[in-house]
C-alpha cells in the first residue's frame, strides 16, 4: 500500500484528497455568503427553477426582524426625535421658510381665489404684512415642533416606517448586514479551506485503507456540511468569552461590538433614520392625515396676525367664507412646503451624529444574546438551506473526485 501511495502519478492521487476537501470547504462557503445576498431579484422559472438572494427574498420580514429585534432595543421614536433637539429643528426650520414667505404669501391669496383683491393691496401693506409673517412664523414653528414631538408616536408608524425603507430597497437592507459583518463573511469564506483541508486529511486515512465507492462522496457530503455549521457557530459561539488555559474564546463577531456598532450607527444615521425620512413618514406615511391637522392647526392662526391686524378691512372685503378659505389656503400650503426645509444636506447631518452617538452608546452597552440579533437574522433565515447548499455541493465534488481521479475505484 506504501510504495504504491508514494509512486509517481499515485502520490499526487492521493495529495488531491484534502486538496479537493479544501476547495470544496472554500467554494460552499463562498457559494452559501453569495447566495444569501444576490440576486437581488428572482432569476429563474417560478416557483422552483431558479434563485433570489435569501436577504432580498425576504426583505419585508427582515425588515420587520430589524425593527423589532434592533431598532426598537435601542431606541423609541420619541427618544430618537428628542435627540435630534427639536429647538434646534424649530429655528432651522423658521430660517429655511423666512426667505420664501413673500412668495408664498402671494401664492396662497391667489390660490385661495382673492388674487384680484391682493393686487389692489398697496405694495407697503403688503410689506408689512410680509414683516408681520416673518415675526409670528418662529414661535408658531417652535409650537408645531413642539407638538409634533409631544404625539410622535401617534403620527409615524415607526415599524412600518422602517419595514418600507428597507423592502424597498433591498440593496441597503443588504449593506446593513455586509457592512457591519464583512470581517465575518471574509473569516466564514477562509475557514472552509482550512476546516475542509483538515476533513481531507481523516478523509485521505480513511481511502488509503478501506477504498470503497462511497468514501469520498460522503467524505465530500460531511465536508460541504461541517465546514459551513463550523463556521457559522465560531461566528456566534461561544456568546460570552471562555478561557481554555491562555486561549479566550469568544465568538468572533460578539468580540467586536465596539466596531460593529460603530459601522452599523453611521449607516442607520444616514440612510434609514433620518430627520428627513422622519418628517416624510410624518407627511407621506399611513397617519399623514393626522399631520396634515396638527400642521393646519398651527398654522392657519397666521391669517389672524398678519391680514386680520394689519389689514383689519380683509374679512368685510372678502367675507367670512373667503377669510376661511385664505386660513385653508395656509393650512394647506405650509403642508405642501413643510418638507422643504430638510432637503438641506448640512442640518440633516448635523442632526445625525447626535443621533447616531446615542445609538452607539446603547448597542456598546447590549448583552450578547440581543447584540448577535444585528447579524444572527442573516443565517438563520434559511440557514439550513445554506448548510444543505455546501453538503450537496461536496457530496458532488467526492462523486467527481472518485470518478475523475481514481477512475471509479472501489465499484
Amino acid at each position: 500500500m506504501l510504495p504504491e501511495l508514494l509512486s509517481q502519478p499515485e502520490f499526487w492521487k492521493f495529495a488531491s484528497i484534502p486538496l479537493v476537501a479544501g476547495v470544496v470547504g472554500w467554494a460552499t462557503n463562498w457559494l452559501a455568503i453569495k447566495l444569501t445576498f444576490v440576486p437581488l431579484e428572482f432569476r429563474g422559472i417560478r416557483p422552483i427553477f431558479g434563485w433570489q438572494g435569501i436577504i432580498p427574498s425576504k426583505a419585508a420580514k427582515m425588515a420587520a426582524t430589524f425593527a423589532e429585534k434592533t431598532m426598537f432595543r435601542l431606541g423609541t421614536l420619541s427618544e430618537l426625535f428628542e435627540q435630534m433637539e427639536p429647538e434646534r429643528i424649530s429655528r432651522h426650520v423658521a430660517r429655511s421658510v423666512d426667505r420664501h414667505l413673500p412668495a408664498w404669501t402671494d401664492e396662497v391669496m391667489y390660490w385661495s381665489g382673492h388674487g384680484a383683491t391682493w393686487r389692489m393691496v398697496p405694495a407697503v401693506v403688503k410689506e408689512q404684512i410680509y414683516l408681520r409673517a416673518r415675526e409670528e412664523m418662529p414661535p408658531l414653528v417652535e409650537n408645531l415642533v413642539t407638538d409634533v414631538g409631544r404625539n410622535i408616536e401617534d403620527l409615524i408608524d415607526f415599524k412600518h416606517m422602517l419595514v418600507e425603507r428597507l423592502s424597498g430597497d433591498k440593496e441597503l437592507l443588504n449593506r446593513l448586514f455586509i457592512e457591519s459583518g464583512h470581517k465575518e463573511f471574509r473569516f466564514l469564506v477562509r475557514s472552509g479551506f482550512y476546516f475542509g483541508f483538515a476533513f481531507g486529511l481523516v478523509q485521505l486515512l480513511v481511502w488509503i485503507f478501506y477504498r470503497e465507492w462511497w468514501v469520498l462522496p460522503v467524505f465530500g457530503l460531511i465536508v460541504g456540511w461541517a465546514t459551513n455549521w463550523i463556521a457559522l457557530n465560531l461566528i456566534f459561539r461561544p456568546l460570552h468569552p471562555r478561557r481554555f488555559g491562555p486561549w479566550t474564546l469568544h465568538g468572533l463577531f460578539l468580540r467586536r461590538q465596539q466596531e460593529v456598532a460603530a459601522v452599523w450607527c453611521h449607516l442607520v444615521t444616514r440612510e434609514i433614520v433620518t430627520v428627513r425620512r422622519i418628517i416624510r413618514a410624518i407627511l407621506r406615511g399611513p397617519r399623514s392625515a393626522r399631520a396634515r391637522v396638527l400642521i393646519q392647526k398651527h398654522m392657519k392662526p397666521l391669517a389672524d396676525a398678519t391680514l386680520g391686524a394689519l389689514l383689519p378691512a380683509a374679512q368685510v372685503t372678502v367675507g367670512p367664507e373667503g377669510y376661511a378659505e385664505i386660513r385653508r389656503a395656509i393650512g394647506d400650503k405650509a403642508v405642501e412646503v413643510s418638507g422643504e426645509p430638510f432637503d438641506h444636506w448640512g442640518f440633516i447631518e448635523e442632526r445625525a451624529v447626535v443621533v447616531e452617538e446615542m445609538l452607539r452608546q446603547r448597542m456598546e452597552s447590549l448583552p450578547s444574546e440581543e447584540f448577535q440579533d444585528l447579524l444572527r437574522p442573516c443565517f438563520q433565515e434559511d440557514e439550513f438551506k445554506l448548510i444543505l447548499t455546501g453538503a450537496v455541493l461536496g457530496l458532488l465534488a467526492g462523486v467527481a473526485q472518485l470518478f475523475l481521479v481514481f477512475g471509479g475505484a472501489g465499484l
